[in-house]
């Protein structure tokens, strides 16, 4: 039997192949943290060494203040759960459409948003908690990440530089139905990166709001006094949301911008979009935290996106037939 080229390759080079497959293993690595950070949120629970480094159970803490504390903490986590299950279906897309066909912009969109991710995992450190399972995912996911970027740098065309995500594939008139809704996905993704730099602005120094506090009926002397660890876990949490919040963001604004309109596109975006504000929104109504001030800013950035999704599914559809008939 004669041997072929590609039997010729290492047992590595194999799995990695042109770099694509680990950063594949990586948004399906991110859709099942976001899957489980959505799932323990759902059950209220805490994990043990949340207990453990609290020196409380969730139900201890959830006696207090009609269990308000508690979930308060399972609105981030849910937020969270959410934003991370987004990146993971943007990252599918990106890896799967624009890279395997050599854009320089998905590498791009990938690199910088995967390295605000994983570097934001230093601001839950600084408060001075190591969230254990977290710290196993981010080691888990980070070698996919630098060797899926390290070997699919030999697909790109040129020009290869950062420069590549300034120059969007289309340029449809602002005036047009296309136009109009691409310019609504992108206040919104540039919104919500806006809103990820804010609440991991806050969850590194003042930690709450006053919508916050007012919703929990404690100060923070109060929660101090219940454990003086428990501010610290909560800032853990804010500024882990606030961080992905900025990834996902990041990863989207380039999508739109840089992506060529498609049913793909189309269909990566809204399913991000239903996952991301879904569970951010939703967990707002299910634990009643309902002040207008503090959900308005996610209500319009879903307003603006549902609006653009709307305009942009005609043109966008309408395109990807009109390539796969040239094709």
């Amino acid at each position: 039997m004669r041997d072929t080229p590609h039997q010729d390759r290492s047992f590595f080079q194999g799995l990695v192949g042109d770099g694509r497959p680990p950063l594949f293993a990586l948004g399906l690595g991110l859709l099942a943290s976001g899957g489980a950070a959505l799932f323990l949120a759902s059950t209220r629970h805490f994990l043990p060494h949340d207990e453990q480094f609290l020196g409380m159970t969730a139900r201890d803490l959830c006696a207090v203040q009609g269990c308000r504390i508690v979930h308060f903490m399972v609105h981030d986590r849910a937020s969270f759960g959410g934003v991370i299950l987004a990146i993971g279906i943007l990252y599918l897309w990106l890896v799967e459409f624009p890279l395997r066909d050599g854009a320089a912009w998905a590498w791009w969109a990938i690199l910088l948003s995967g390295t605000i991710g994983f570097a934001s995992f230093l601001a839950y450190v600084g408060y001075g908690y190591l969230d254990v399972w977290h710290g196993v995912a981010t080691l888990a996911l980070l070698p996919t990440f630098v060797t899926g970027l390290i070997w699919s740098r030999r697909l790109l065309t040129e020009p290869r530089g950062l420069g590549s995500v300034r120059s969007a594939r289309v340029y449809p008139s602002w005036k047009s139905q296309h136009g109009i809704g691409r310019a609504c996905l992108l206040a919104a993704t540039v919104g919500a990166t806006g809103a990820g730099v804010v609440i991991l602005t806050v969850g590194m120094s003042a930690v709450f709001v006053p919508q916050d506090l007012e919703y929990m009926g404690v100060s923070v002397g109060e929660l101090r006094a219940l454990s003086p660890r428990l501010v610290p876990l909560i800032a853990h949490d804010r500024a882990g949301f606030g961080g992905a919040l900025i990834s996902s963001g990041v990863a989207a604004t380039l999508c739109v911008w840089c992506g060529r309109p498609s049913r793909a596109l189309w269909q990566a975006l809204a399913l991000a979009g239903v996952v991301a504000f879904g569970p951010a929104i939703g967990v707002h109504f299910a634990i009643r935290y309902t002040d207008p001030l503090h959900l308005a800013p996610a209500v319009g950035g879903a307003a603006l996106y549902a609006t653009g999704l709307a305009l942009t599914y005609r043109p966008m559809h309408t395109r990807s037939m009109e390539g796969d008939s040239h094709a």
